[in-house]
């Protein structure tokens, strides 16, 4: 699963990198996160089709936490913050926003958290590309309510975790490389599967304190290296 990332590229960088106007107060809305939680307001791209005959990718700024057009209310986004991969087609939740309404959601790494052998407790680990490089995270989104009280919000894709994403977590977010974009955005099949294993081994497994459990700590320290218990030092080795 992916409970918590970071996302810290400012608007204008983040429609640089994916070619995306800014939707209407996206500049405005979009704030640096080291430690997002559901709920929290988060940058997507999708397709607009406000012009239908010039359909466009528009960065925009969402609640995180898929919220369905039949729900009572947004409390029920809180359960959809992840979409699993081999249920897109076949769940109500997620169907709908499968077929029509794709994201691209931009982070810079991911956490996870390990079970420590032998004691209780776990390690935090911040998963994230080692030369720097963005994430795009395949995403839904949706549309709730009407008028004032219309809310956007969206959920991450995910998929079986592999290679030494494995070591872990059993789960992770479906990573998009750029080559497949272009066919998410449009909702073409068969982009569901993980990227490239060189893509993957150049995510580092990187251990971090405590302290990014709490959703009230939001630093840039939180993705700081810590020394592991002894029994996690031979992960990913």
């Amino acid at each position: 699963m992916c409970g918590r990332y970071a996302t810290t590229r400012s608007a204008d960088e983040l429609s640089t990198l994916f070619d995306a106007a800014l939707a209407d107060m996206a500049r405005e809305r979009l704030r640096v996160s080291y430690n997002v939680a559901p709920t929290d307001p988060v940058p997507i791209v999708r397709m607009s089709h406000r012009d239908r005959d010039n359909p466009k990718r528009v960065l925009d700024v969402v609640r995180w936490g898929l919220v369905p057009g039949w729900a009572k209310d947004l409390r029920t986004g809180a359960k959809f913050i992840n979409a699993r991969a081999d249920s897109l087609d076949n769940k109500p939740a997620f169907r709908t926003a499968y077929a029509r309404r794709r994201a691209i959601v931009p982070a810079d790494g991911w956490y996870e958290w390990k079970p420590l052998e032998d004691q209780p407790g776990k390690q935090a680990f911040y998963m994230t590309p080692k030369d720097g490089s963005v994430l795009a995270f395949a995403g839904l989104w949706e549309v709730w309510g009407s008028g004032d009280e219309r809310v956007l919000s969206c959920s991450v894709v995910t998929t079986d975790a592999v290679g030494h994403l494995a070591q872990v977590h059993d789960r992770m977010p479906l990573i998009l490389t750029p080559d497949r974009w272009s066919g998410w955005l449009a909702a073409e099949d068969g982009l569901l599967t993980p990227p490239p294993a060189k893509v993957l081994d150049a995510i580092e497994l990187r251990p971090v304190g405590s302290a990014v459990g709490n959703v009230k700590n939001n630093y840039p320290e939180l993705r700081d290296e810590v020394p592991q218990e002894p029994e996690q030092l031979t992960l990913g080795s």
